[in-house]
Order: structure tokens, then C-alpha cells, then sequence
């Protein structure tokens, strides 16, 4: 573990770092445009019913990966066959599938079968239900480095494209997000539109993601008999590895990168969370569970920010906060992620509203593409102004590399047009 000294000398570096990526971005704030909202890209199934559409990717322990993809035809089988050489295909595995209704629609087979054990920094080529195209996968590896993309509040319009096919350009390990994906917002058919708009991505690395508030999608105030279920679209489609962490839902968990070097909790800011609730329970156990000796690097996700000067959102996450804050803090987590403004921000270290240089750097990048724009109104004179490092208004993805048991590599690339411009490094 760490010792008090390294920590310190580490934040008084950051804040050194941080000073002077303040003063290029003030050089740099007044000759960026802000752009609008892109427009909403719609992706047709033009394949045959029974051929794989929707295809994704997830870890499952260290050696294992969950495909999962979804067919019209409901007799399609959840069989996957994968193998190290293109239509070669050595190993088959079975799983399982489901479906779901959501009042008048009806959703198509949804499959999901766990393959392995696999080889570490491997590519496979896999095959779903014995028909249609080949997918290929990169496994990540089994120890430092590892290499992290993050997006959050995707969607599916023009910027998310540009934000997905940016992050593509420079390979990484796995994808993180931090909730709010397709934006189906109760209109179901844009779930399976999402799923045809990522699949080029989500089918080649592991999206682990949580929720956020647009896959809540609650039935109305008075619900009618037969009403689906909050979170009904999200965890029929898009299944994390909850049971392999312990935990009792679909809508928290946790997994292990690198041979254990890099955990990371994904926690859900729309199920219960207070002391007596069971995400509160999971999460104390999972943290001290975790041997730091062993596990230098603790990540955490989540979807609305515990800090947050933006006008946008004030204070959705503070209950949570109240509740959480002090596990993680004495879990000694290194970095938490959040999403829901749609904006870039990275805090120095921070606990209780203080700078701490044991606390977490809290950083939120909920500007991945989403159809709603971005969240324009910075408070300058906000409480934690002064604890805000960075802010700018624009899409783009980031980039969590940890080189080894010591240091990381932290930096936002901005969507500028053709490019992904570099605009903030820790």
C-alpha cells in the first residue's frame, strides 16, 4: 500500500500538473467553439432474422468474456463458436437467453454466452448461433499496463460516432461507462438501434458499463397491470458480471484488470444506497476485500457526479455522497468517474468537500455524443470552484492508462471536428 508521504507527494505534483493545464486551457477557452448537439443516427437490421445483430462484449473474471447478442428469430440457438485463426473454430460454449416486453413491444431474442478460459492480449474470432458474419475480440491483458477508454452519456447521434470512432484510432484494453447509453428513453426499438450502432466497437473490446437515469425508464406514476419493471430494456440486454462480484444486482458490481493490479466497483446512483440498503452492504464488503498489496489501483464509476460546479444537474449526487463517500475514502479508492453532465471536470483530490490528498480525484465526462448537448453553464463562483481543476463545455472520450504498481496516465481528447484533440493530462 501506498504510505501517507508517497500520497502527499504525489497531490503536491497533481497540483503543479493542474496549474499548468489551467493556464493553457484559459489560452486555449477563447478560440473553442462549442459545438451542438449531432443528429440522431438511426441503424436498420438488414440481415436475416436468424443472423446476429447487436453484438457486445463484457469481462467475466480474468480468463472469461460474455458475448451477447440479439435475434429476431426466436428459435436461433446461444451457441458460440470462437478460435484463435479467422473460420477456424476450435472451441463452442452454450449459455442462455432471454427476452422481455415493454407494453406493446416486444423484444427479440436476446443471447448471452460466457467463453473460455482465453488467453491473455489474445485475438479470437468467434461466431454467434452458427450463422451470419464473424466478430473478432482482443482479450485484455493479464498485467500492467493496462489501457482504459471512457465514455459517458452516449447515445447514438453524430458526436457519439465521432467520439467512438476517435477512441478506436488508438487501441486500448476495455471501454468503461459510466451510465446513460442508448437514450431509448421508453421507446424501445431505439435499444435495438443502439445496439446496431455500437456493435462495431462493443463486439472487438469489453464494455463494462452502469446505469444511468435514461435506462431507468419507470412505468408511469399510476402503472397499469402487466407494467414493465424499471430497468427492464437495460438488464435484459446489456448483463454485467454482478453474480461473479458477489454482488445481488445487475445494477452494481465490480471486476478485477490486470491480474488483479486495477479494481473497479461500478455503483449505481439510481438503486438504493443508503446504510441499510443492499448496494451499501455489497460495497463495504468488496472494498475490504480488496488487498492493496496486491491491488495497487482502485477505480470507481458511477453515474451522477458527488462533485460538480456546473449548473447543470446541482446536487442530484449529494445524498449518495453523504451516504458512500467516507467507504471510499478509507478504501483509499484513487479515482472516481461520473457521468450525467454533460460536460468535462476534473477536482483535485478531494473528501467532504475539502481538498484531501488521500481523497479520490473526482473527475466527470458525461459528453460522449448524447442527443441533448452539453451542459454550457460553469459556476464560477460555485462553492467548489476552487477545487475544480478543470472545465470545458465539449464532447469527447478519455484515456486511464496504468503503467505499473505506481503511476497512471490520465488525459481527456476532445472532439474537435475531424480530430480528437488532447485537452488535459494528469
Amino acid at each position: 500500500m501506498r504510505t501517507t508521504s508517497y500520497i502527499l507527494m504525489v497531490a503536491q505534483a497533481l497540483v503543479v500538473v493542474s496549474a499548468l493545464l489551467a493556464a493553457a486551457a484559459a489560452v486555449t477557452a477563447a478560440e473553442y467553439v462549442r459545438p451542438p448537439p449531432g443528429r440522431i443516427i438511426l441503424t436498420e437490421h438488414t440481415e436475416p432474422a436468424d443472423h446476429p445483430q447487436q453484438a457486445h462484449v463484457s469481462a467475466v473474471g480474468e480468463r472469461h468474456v460474455r458475448v451477447s447478442w440479439v435475434t429476431d428469430d426466436k428459435h436461433a440457438q446461444s451457441v458460440v463458436e470462437y478460435g484463435k485463426a479467422s473460420r477456424n473454430y476450435t472451441m463452442s460454449a452454450t449459455g442462455d437467453h432471454t427476452s422481455y416486453r415493454y407494453f406493446l413491444y416486444s423484444s427479440g431474442k436476446i443471447h448471452h454466452v460466457t467463453i473460455g478460459p482465453l488467453e491473455p492480449s489474445t485475438v479470437y474470432y468467434y461466431r454467434c448461433g452458427e450463422s451470419g458474419r464473424e466478430f473478432s475480440l482482443r482479450t485484455p491483458p493479464a498485467a500492467l499496463p493496462i489501457e482504459h477508454a471512457l465514455v459517458g452519456d452516449l447515445g447514438q447521434t453524430e458526436w457519439t460516432a465521432s467520439t467512438l470512432a476517435h477512441a478506436s484510432k488508438t487501441d486500448y484494453d476495455m471501454l468503461l461507462v459510466p451510465g446513460d447509453l442508448s437514450y431509448a428513453d421508453t421507446q424501445q426499438p431505439l435499444w435495438d438501434s443502439f445496439g446496431r450502432f455500437v456493435q462495431r466497437h462493443a463486439c472487438r473490446w469489453p464494455w463494462m458499463v452502469t446505469q444511468g437515469n435514461h435506462e431507468v425508464e419507470a412505468p408511469p406514476l399510476h402503472p397499469v397491470p402487466a407494467s414493465p419493471l424499471p430497468f427492464a430494456a437495460y438488464g435484459a440486454r446489456w448483463r454485467m458480471p454482478h453474480e461473479e462480484s458477489g454482488s445481488p444486482s445487475n445494477l452494481y458490481y465490480s471486476f478485477d484488470a490486470a491480474g488483479r493490479a486495477v479494481h473497479v466497483v461500478m455503483l449505481g446512483s439510481y438503486a438504493p444506497f443508503d446504510a441499510s440498503s443492499d448496494q451499501y452492504r455489497w460495497l463495504a464488503r468488496d472494498l475490504a476485500a480488496v488487498d492493496r498489496r496486491a491491488t495497487p489501483w482502485l477505480v470507481v464509476l458511477l453515474h451522477a457526479p458527488w462533485y460538480n460546479t456546473n449548473a447543470a444537474h446541482q446536487g442530484e449526487g449529494e445524498a449518495m455522497r453523504k451516504a458512500m463517500e467516507r467507504l471510499l475514502f478509507e478504501a483509499r479508492v484513487d479515482v472516481v468517474f461520473a457521468g450525467h453532465v454533460h460536460a468535462y471536470e476534473r477536482f483535485r483530490r478531494v473528501y467532504d468537500n475539502e481538498a484531501n490528498p488521500c481523497g479520490p480525484v473526482y473527475i466527470t465526462i458525461g459528453d460522449g455524443g448524447n442527443r441533448e448537448g452539453l451542459a454550457l453553464n460553469f459556476e464560477k463562483n460555485h462553492r467548489l470552484a476552487p477545487l475544480s481543476m478543470t472545465r470545458e463545455v465539449s464532447f469527447g472520450h478519455g484515456r486511464l492508462r496504468v503503467v505499473n504498481v505506481t503511476s497512471a496516465h490520465w488525459s481527456w481528447h476532445r472532439n474537435d471536428d475531424a480530430d480528437s484533440m488532447v485537452h488535459g493530462e494528469l
